[in-house]
């Protein structure tokens, strides 16, 4: 008998093994598909020519304009990865001009948290229990929505993160990083050359391809790494990390440079608010550092480019969740206060968790897009 056991458990390690191995050349072959994403969207657009060019400048000439798009794009497709790196894409191909991508950056931030909050709903047939996951779903979104109207006026009148995103870039520049040539980036460039050759060069046909790649690659990636990473996180949460705020922020940056998604770092953490195993006050260092690590799949995207404006662009997104930072952690009782006086409204009504969506995730953005275009 205990020879059978031993057996059993030999070939459930190499299981394990071969499991934990296969995943791993499942990340890579996704990850090649993102960088071949980005390579064939570039590519794309720059089939469409000067005048679908202008187009988009016109478009996105305005800030607030930009934020909108930012903040109704990533709201539907519930990724701000996936839209900072159509914005590297686009900045890349020379379709769209640097500081038009700043406020697409900056909403895109607050798009992200819709995730949040949709999670939390899933409380709703418990009051109290509800009230407080909805303030914590909110407590994310508040951050990036305080951080925006900070920070949003300064970049337009004193071009605060234009100027430190360049400033970055050409250190990084001098240091011979956008002098290398990625081999990932030059196996996927043919790829993408023979892609757009069979379409008979057609840039809508090679953006579509571009975006289905890019969707798919960043899902599965997000649903591989999650799988290895989050496990056992949440006891993890409990037992080791919120016992300092310079813990929870390291550990958001941690888990979102891992599973490449900022949704899924802060959405873990909603289940644990409604159960009243953590505090606001507890979560909030573990937020930011959400924010920053989501910063990494736009420099994934841009190195691939090597375009300096495509990386400005990726500096320009960390330069925003680090401004926001330094404002917001010091003055963290006001996104907290915000959040707890929003979390107060769903005693009194289930509906306003339903309305705060629809209203700030689509109505709004669409109503600005539709008089300011």
């Amino acid at each position: 008998m205990a020879d059978a056991d031993s057996g059993h458990l030999y070939r459930l390690r190499f299981q394990t093994r071969d499991l934990v191995i296969l995943k791993f050349l499942a990340i890579a072959g996704l990850i090649y598909l993102f960088i071949l994403s980005i390579t064939l969207l570039g590519a794309s657009f720059k089939l469409f020519g000067e005048e679908f060019a202008e187009g988009i400048f016109q478009v996105t000439a305005n800030p607030i304009v930009g934020l909108v798009i930012g903040v109704l794009s990533t709201a539907i497709i519930q990724s701000s990865s996936t839209t900072t790196s159509i914005v590297v894409g686009l900045v890349a191909s020379g379709v769209l001009p640097f500081q038009a991508a700043i406020p697409m950056v900056m909403g895109a931030n607050i798009g992200t948290s819709i995730t949040n909050t949709i999670v939390s709903i899933g409380h709703i047939s418990r009051r109290a229990e509800f009230q407080r996951a909805f303030t914590g779903a909110m407590l994310h979104d508040l951050f990036n929505v305080c951080a925006v109207v900070v920070l949003l006026p300064l970049e337009i009148y004193f071009h605060i993160i234009e100027k430190a995103a360049r400033f970055l870039e050409s250190l990084f520049s001098g240091f011979g990083g956008l002098e290398f040539s990625s081999p990932m980036a030059t196996a996927t460039k043919p790829v993408a050359e023979m892609i757009l050759h069979i379409t008979g060069d057609n840039g809508w046909i090679g953006v579509v391809i571009a975006l289905l790649f890019l969707f798919i690659a960043l899902r599965y990636i997000v649903k591989v790494l999650k799988s290895m990473v989050l496990a056992r996180v949440e006891k993890f949460f409990q037992r080791y990390i919120f016992r300092t705020p310079a813990l929870g922020f390291i550990l958001g940056i941690a888990i979102t440079t891992m599973v490449q998604s900022s949704s899924i770092t802060t959405s873990i953490v909603v289940p644990l608010l409604g159960a009243g195993v953590l505090t606001t006050v507890q979560i909030y260092p573990y937020l930011l550092g959400a924010n920053v690590g989501t910063t990494i799949t736009a420099f994934l995207a841009s190195f691939v480019t090597g375009s300096t404006d495509a990386v400005a662009v990726a500096f320009a997104h960390l330069m925003f969740n680090v401004y926001g930072i330094a404002i917001f952690w010091p003055l963290k009782r006001v996104p907290i206060f915000l959040a707890t006086q929003l979390g107060n409204l769903t005693a009194r009504s289930k509906l306003v968790p339903i309305a705060y969506i629809f209203v700030v995730f689509f109505v709004i953005p669409g109503l600005i897009i539709y008089f300011m275009e």
